[in-house]
């Protein structure tokens, strides 16, 4: 097989293949007497895999595990995909903690112009000291004057002060406050939260549903290869015959 014989079926050039192949995403090829590239079946299932990989886990790891596979260090492969799947998980619990920590929020006036720590801390009846590591936390950013130095806290900021007030009287820790501060602040609201949530829901079970695509594609591949250094090509030929291509 030719590199365009490979890149056909995906839209793909015939220099992205040899690129993948330089990389060691792809096995090495053998070459013909004049020096071209001469891929089999095993490169085409290889191929296949690593695209199929790479929806669920991303090109950087996908790529990870792809090399580590063929240099035949098959357990550093699973590790990058027990990884990767850990890291959905850990997305999947922030997605959890954030859904919970909105269902206990009431509804926050909006705000108007800006304010300083002093009057902030006031209408809330805490410290100033409070509110300073509650930015230390990351739960607000105000600014800062550029001639006295002060905190200036816009309207915004006096948003994610309210709720961060309200989660605090919940119960709710610092770590626990901050990644849905920082999901109303990418949202814009608590409002246009709401539908970004079912975005991000949407989205994690897509990438879960990818990477059970690519551990389907690449079971096929470990299935091409052959199963010992001893194993020879036409037994990966055998098993990756025209009836995969």
């Amino acid at each position: 097989m030719r590199p365009v014989d490979l890149a056909r079926e995906h839209g793909l050039s015939t220099q992205a293949i040899r690129n993948y192949e330089d990389a060691g995403i792809l096995p090495a090829a053998e070459r013909t007497v004049h020096g071209y590239r001469a891929y089999t079946p095993l490169h085409a299932q290889a191929l296949r895999a690593f695209l199929a990989l790479v929806p669920g886990h991303g090109h950087r790891t996908a790529a990870s595990i792809m090399r580590a596979v063929n240099r035949g260090a098959v357990e550093d492969a699973l590790r990058f995909i027990d990884e990767s799947h850990g890291q959905l998980l850990g997305d999947r619990g922030v997605l959890r903690a954030v859904e919970a920590a909105l269902g206990d929020l009431a509804p926050v006036p909006q705000e108007r112009g800006e304010t300083f720590i002093g009057p902030l801390a006031g209408r809330l009846g805490v410290r100033p000291a409070t509110l300073r590591k509650w930015e230390k936390a990351g739960l607000v950013r105000p600014r800062r004057d550029p001639r006295t130095g002060y905190r200036v806290y816009s309207a915004a900021d006096v948003r994610d002060v309210l709720l961060a007030h309200q989660l605090r009287r919940g119960g709710y820790l610092l770590e626990q406050i901050a990644p849905l501060i920082a999901q109303v602040r990418l949202a814009g609201g608590v409002v246009p939260l709401e539908s970004a949530l079912r975005d991000w829901r949407a989205r994690l079970s897509a990438r879960s549903r990818a990477m059970l695509a690519g551990a389907a594609a690449l079971e096929a591949y470990l299935g091409c290869r052959p199963v010992s250094p001893g194993g020879g090509s036409g037994a990966a030929v055998r098993r990756c015959g025209p009836e995969l291509l």
